[in-house]
Parts: C-alpha cells; structure tokens; sequence
C-alpha cells in the first residue's frame, strides 16, 4: 500500500465517487440479461436503481450512448493523468475505470458463451459471480475510500499502481 500524504474528507468522497460508474455498468449488464438474482432479492436492484439514480440522469442527457465514452476519456484524461490532483483520487479514478474495462471484456466473453451454451446453470452462475464480485468490489473499494485507505484489489490495485504514479 503506497500513501501519498494524507486524505481530506473531500479527497475521500471524490474518489469513492468514481465507483459509481462500475456499479451502473454491472447493473445494465444484470438488467440486460434478465439475471434471476435481481427476482430473487428484489431489495438488492432496488437500492442499487436508487444508489445510482444521478448516474443514469446523466447518462440519458447524452445522446447516441456516447456518455460512456466521454466519461472514460474525461476520467483518464482530466483526472488520472493530471499530477495535481491528489494520489489517492487518481488511483481510486483508474481503479474504477479498469472495473469498467473489465466488465466490458467480461460482457464481451458472456456474449461468446451465451451463443454457445445458451443460458444455463452454469452460464447463469458465471453471471452472478461477474455481478456479485464486481458488486463486492465496488461496495470494498467505496467503503476503503471513504474510510481514507488504499483499496486493495488483488492484480487490478497491481495494475492501477502501474498506472498511476
């Protein structure tokens, strides 16, 4: 765990912000494939609608689907690379967006399997693990940024470390 000085309270809720964004994705990924766990726990999709309610606002603001895009590149451009901003909402930022990149590569994979297997009980489990671990770790992460830690993610904090200097 490398610190870089001290965190304000404001330091602290910037970067436990950036974690939304992995949230709303995984949630599109869960309501798109119709995953029986959201029937099954009502009360998790609930929350999680509520939870990232702004989110969603700003996303249907942008036409074309492109608020995605603009998001990642706003993110990596103005705040990971920028120096100024302090170390820890850097890494949380980039920790955020390689869950996002993730998710995305995992999408990509289930679309392949889902062709092939069609929805089973293992294609189904594979779904919820993608959802509940990304949901775990965004949940870890938010509450290690708010408690002014480093979140450590096995490999992906690695990575983030790589990243931002």
């Amino acid at each position: 765990m490398t610190w870089r000085g001290s965190t304000t309270v404001k330091d602290r809720i910037f970067a436990s912000l950036t974690y939304l964004l992995p949230l709303f994705y995984v949630m599109q990924f869960a309501l798109q494939l119709r995953l029986p766990l959201l029937s099954q726990i009502p009360l998790l999709g609930t929350a999680l609608e509520i939870l990232l309610l702004p989110v969603a606002i700003v996303f249907t603001l942008v036409p074309f689907g492109l608020a995605g895009i603009i998001i990642f590149f706003v993110l990596f451009l103005l705040v990971v690379r920028n120096e100024r901003i302090a170390h820890f909402i850097r890494f949380n930022t980039m920790q955020a967006i390689l869950l996002d990149i993730l998710l995305v590569l995992c999408n990509l994979l289930v679309d392949i399997l889902l062709k092939g297997l069609g929805f089973n009980l293992i294609t189904e489990t594979l779904l919820n693990v993608i959802f509940l671990g990304t949901i775990a770790a965004c949940f870890y992460s938010i509450v290690q940024s708010l408690l002014g830690r480093y979140a450590e993610i096995p490999t992906l904090s690695e990575a983030v470390y790589a990243q931002v200097r």
